[in-house]
């Protein structure tokens, strides 16, 4: 009801008097009588009942940054300088596409069909390339399950639930592959791909306890609630949040990277898909890059006095220290959800193509490797409970997302392949695009390696990929 209107009609529309001088005008319909608030001089409404009327005759229009939610109109200009959706000032290390990967656009396939759409002779001419393609491959990848003192009290520790003891022990096994490759060490920089919490980068600190110059650089593209970055103020790690996709984050570019000539340990856990693309090419191309360009100097001219000779020969040695040293000192990751990898991002497409498979093959192939998993999808979910820990909770529900996605029930291929079948293949997909990074990596001058972690009651993605530079190619110092 229009305060004037209020002012002459009662609830029950009958006419009643006008509020009282220097009151305000507002009908109080609940009260049955008018406001009694003085308002300021000159007003007719007291500021309440005066802020009220003004919202209900101003509109409300959709932001034109993120329609889900709406503003008054005349206060557009002022919410667009501070939505949370604007777009925000890019960090110095934000390079676009820096390690996207391909970029011919006429390589990239066209969406391809289902494969619960392809007949029975594409599954099996699409079976038959795979199996050709995997002939001399290792099949079945060597176990590596180690453990690391750092965490053996929280392994021990009762509280601890299923779940987080079963985390515990996959971070267990990758600091001691980090430990048993000579990772774990002083004037290192640690650069954790998908932190998520950052639990992978706390118990590594927690290892290097009586460390000297540690660096941590935390990745990830989205916000993230209950880090454990807090844990480490006051100590000598220094910690440090990088809000930015892999796929546009320049190493070299971050400033304390720039600052401090610190060799790089690139670790990831359950690095999903393309993500583990990007990470591999962030550091073996992009980074490495950029820092070998700027170790190239001119040759130092020829000295004329003894004493310069020998000062030469001082600096010729301090060089040849230089040249053995590495950017990038090792990569430990533990491999995941290859269902979600891209032939854009991928770095084994050379590989693929040696075989004589492209773009279409890998689409199919990267589909059908959640084979591997999916058929253990049943026992995943009784394995865990609600009132578990809740980043192990995230990861199911995301692989039971991930997995409806793929059309791996086993009514989708029935008559076709039994449920062991489809394991073995999606199996040998998983392993076709972890060698292809493989061979990838030794290119770059890497030794790497697949090796399975944990035990799959514990992961059923269980394979973690290891990358140290090759000793060959590591320059010997000159006489």
């Amino acid at each position: 009801m229009e305060p004037e209107a209020a002012a002459t009609a009662g609830a029950g529309g009958t006419e009643m008097a006008a509020p009282e001088p220097g009151r305000c005008a507002y009908f109080v319909a609940r009260k049955k009588r008018f406001c009694k608030m003085i308002p300021a001089p000159g007003k007719r409404f007291c500021g309440e009942h005066g802020q009220q009327e003004e919202e209900n005759d101003r509109k409300r229009i959709p932001c034109p940054l993120d329609p889900k939610h709406t503003v008054y109109e005349d206060q557009l200009q002022k919410h667009l300088k501070k939505c949370n959706s604007r777009e925000k000032p890019k960090p110095v290390y934000f390079v676009q596409d820096i390690n996207a990967g391909l970029k011919d656009v006429a390589e990239i396939p066209e969406k391809q069909v289902p494969i619960s759409s392809l007949s029975k002779e594409e599954l099996q001419n699409l079976i038959i390339k795979l199996k050709k393609a995997s002939n001399g491959l290792e099949l079945r990848l060597k176990e590596q399950i180690l453990s690391h003192q750092a965490l053996q009290e929280a392994l021990n520790d009762p509280k601890n639930g299923e779940s987080a003891f079963k985390h515990l022990k996959q971070q267990a096994s990758i600091l001691g592959n980090m430990e048993k490759l000579h990772l774990l060490g002083p004037g290192r920089c640690f650069v954790e791909f998908g932190a998520g919490r950052g639990k992978l980068s706390h118990w590594v600190d927690v290892a290097l306890q009586n460390v000297e110059n540690v660096h941590f650089l935390l990745v990830e593209r989205a916000t993230t609630r209950f880090k454990v970055d807090g844990k480490h103020k006051g100590r000598d790690s220094i910690f440090e949040r990088l809000q930015v996709d892999i796929q546009h984050l320049c190493l070299k570019k971050v400033p304390i990277l720039e600052k401090k000539k610190l060799p790089v340990v690139g670790i990831g856990k359950h690095l999903c898909g393309a993500a583990t693309d990007l990470a591999l090419r962030c550091l073996v191309e992009s980074y490495t890059t950029c820092c070998e360009g700027e170790n190239e100097e001119p040759a130092t001219k020829r000295s004329r006095t003894d004493k310069t000779e020998v000062a030469s020969n001082n600096s010729a040695d301090n060089e040849s220290n230089k040249d053995n040293w590495k950017p990038v000192a090792g990569i430990v990751i533990a491999l995941c959800c290859h269902h979600k990898c891209d032939w854009t991002h991928y770095v084994g497409r050379e590989f693929f193509k040696s075989v004589g498979l492209g773009p279409l093959e890998f689409h199919y192939f990267q589909r059908m490797s959640s084979w591997a998993t999916c058929g253990m999808r049943e026992t995943t979910t009784k394995v865990f409970t609600s009132e578990e820990s809740e980043d192990q909770t995230n990861d199911i529900e995301e692989h039971e997302q991930t997995f409806s996605k793929t059309g791996c029930g086993s009514d989708t291929l029935q008559g076709i392949l039994t449920v062991e079948e489809r394991k073995e293949i999606g199996c040998l997909c998983k392993l076709l695009i972890d060698h292809g990074r493989i061979e990838y990596l030794q290119q770059c001058g890497y030794k790497a390696a697949l090796h399975h972690y944990t035990e799959s009651a514990v992961s059923l993605e269980n394979v973690l990929l290891t990358a140290v530079p090759s000793p060959s190619l590591i320059p010997e110092p000159t006489t």
